[in-house]
């Protein structure tokens, strides 16, 4: 079983049985959904390690899911390893598997995915994609003009509004388009804040993706569960005068 041959095949078993559920399954687009999660060890075994994120001595493996629910591909690696670590690998085998699909193709990830190659590796393969980023203040200055505390807003629901604009981090080869949204809530001092950087040109393509809270953060259900969304998920986006604005029920 150690050798690698036949760990090679061991790695394909989970993709022959995503393609046969594929097989069966009428589909016009495909999403994934990459993250990690935490596999907690209770003794010394190899390459275990204490994880500060999760607070326990773990693994630390790497998940990706699509939109059906089905594991698409999972990577066992050391419990002290960054979130994203050895993303390719596992990813690659995943977008040659719909290589030759006339399907719409689609990429959700956390702010741990939040890195050049990322990009532009999707871009390169033909796939549309969404992904946290961290904020900062270059960022907070572009949506300045959403900080401020709406006036008479209701107690039950939150306001929430949405913008976007092109932006280029230092480590970026060329400009993206990030979406905000920013939520009110009554009883909060500040507002909750966040940002997706995403290739996607129309609204209401990033709008769909995005608000299948259902699919996010499928991999990790005790940490990272659906009720713990990121604040830039969106249920509706309306525009205005060149502005994203929406006021939403909850997510």
């Amino acid at each position: 079983m150690t050798q690698i041959e036949n760990l090679s095949s061991l790695s394909d078993i989970n993709g022959k049985w995503v393609n046969r559920a594929m097989n069966k399954t009428p589909y016009r687009r495909i999403i994934l959904d990459m993250d990690s999660s935490e596999s907690p060890v209770y003794g010394e075994q190899e390459r275990s390690a204490y994880n500060g994120h999760f607070g326990c001595t773990c693994f630390h493996p790497l998940f990706c899911f699509n939109q059906f629910g089905d594991c698409e591909g999972a990577m066992l690696r050391p419990g002290n390893v960054h979130s994203a670590d050895r993303w390719e690998e596992l990813l690659e085998p995943i977008v040659h598997r719909y290589k030759h699909e006339k399907i719409s193709r689609y990429f959700r990830g956390d702010a741990a995915f939040a890195k050049p190659e990322i990009y532009e590796y999707l871009e390169g393969k033909g796939f549309l994609y969404a992904i946290r980023i961290p904020a900062n203040e270059i960022l907070y200055m572009k949506i300045q003009h959403l900080l401020t505390r709406p006036v008479g807003h209701s107690k039950e629901n939150p306001i929430v509004w949405y913008d976007y604009f092109i932006y280029q981090a230092a480590s970026w080869t060329r400009p993206r388009r990030v979406v905000t949204g920013v939520e009110w809530h009554e009883g909060e001092l500040f507002p909750r804040v966040g940002f997706i950087v995403t290739n996607m040109c129309k609204a209401r393509r990033y709008c769909t993706l995005l608000q299948w809270q259902r699919n996010c953060r499928a991999m990790d259900n005790r940490r990272q569960v659906c009720s713990e969304l990121d604040p830039a998920l969106m249920q509706t986006f309306h525009f205005k005068s060149g502005q994203a604005m929406a006021v939403c029920s909850g997510l």
